[in-house]
C-alpha cells in the first residue's frame, strides 16, 4: 500500500466528521439505482472500492442485501461504518487494501466505485487498478465507476484527479468492458457547493 496516500486518509477520517467531508451523500440514489439496473440480487457479492464512511453499505443492507464487503485505504473510515451499523454489521465486511495492490480472494458480481478511481492519476496505478477490476470481477459481471465529470473538480480534498467522460473512462478500463450507461450526476457538499460527477455502469465481457 502507498504509505503516503494511506496515510492521508486516515488522517481525513480521524480527524473529520461523517458529514465534514465534501463527498459526504446521506442517500446514494444514484449508486444504488446502477445497481439495481446489473440486476443485483440480495444475495449477489457486492464490493465497493474507497468506499470509506459512504452510506451505501447501510442502503443496501436495508434493501436486503446480505454480501458486502467495503475496501478502504482507511481503518478509521470502516471503523465509523461498523459503530453506525452496530448488530446489522454482520452483513458487511471491511478490508483495509490499497485497491492498486490489493488481490482479490474471491469474485463479485458488482464493483461499485464513486470518487476512488479519479484521485489516480498515474498511468501505473490505473493500469493496477483495472488489473484488480478484472481478477476481481468474472464475465457478465458488472462495475459501477463514478468520478468528477469533465465539468467537475480538479483537486478533492487537496489532491489531484483526473476528469472522465463515459467514454473515456470505457478507454481506461479496455475493451474487456462493455459500457452500458452513462449518467450525468449534480452532488452538492454539505456546504453548498455544486460537484459536476459521471456515473458508468460496465459489463465485463
Amino acid at each position: 500500500m502507498d504509505g503516503d496516500r494511506g496515510g492521508h486518509w486516515e488522517a481525513v477520517y480521524s480527524t473529520k466528521g461523517e458529514s465534514d467531508v465534501s463527498w459526504y451523500q446521506e442517500d446514494p440514489a444514484t449508486s444504488l439505482a446502477l445497481i439495481a439496473s446489473a440486476g443485483a440480487t440480495a444475495a449477489s457479492p457486492i464490493i465497493d472500492i474507497g468506499g470509506g464512511a459512504s452510506r451505501l453499505v447501510d442502503a443496501l443492507l436495508a434493501r436486503g442485501h446480505r454480501d458486502l464487503s467495503v475496501l478502504d485505504l482507511s481503518a478509521a473510515a470502516l471503523a465509523t461504518v461498523r459503530r453506525r451499523l452496530g448488530p446489522a454489521s454482520g452483513g458487511f465486511q471491511g478490508m483495509v487494501a490499497d485497491v492498486t495492490t490489493w488481490q482479490p480472494r474471491r469474485r463479485y458480481d458488482v464493483w461499485h466505485d464513486r470518487a476512488a478511481f479519479h484521485f489516480l492519476t498515474e498511468a501505473a496505478d490505473r493500469a493496477a487498478y483495472v488489473a484488480a477490476l478484472k481478477a476481481a470481477l468474472p464475465p457478465g459481471g458488472h462495475a459501477v465507476i463514478a468520478t468528477f465529470a469533465l465539468d467537475g473538480p480538479a483537486r478533492c480534498s487537496g489532491l489531484p484527479v483526473m476528469r472522465y467522460d463515459g467514454a473515456r473512462l470505457g478507454a481506461v478500463l479496455g475493451d474487456d468492458f462493455e459500457r452500458l450507461e452513462t449518467l450525468a450526476h449534480g452532488h452538492v457538499t454539505p456546504w453548498g457547493a455544486p460537484q459536476s460527477f459521471q456515473f458508468s455502469l460496465f459489463r465485463r465481457i
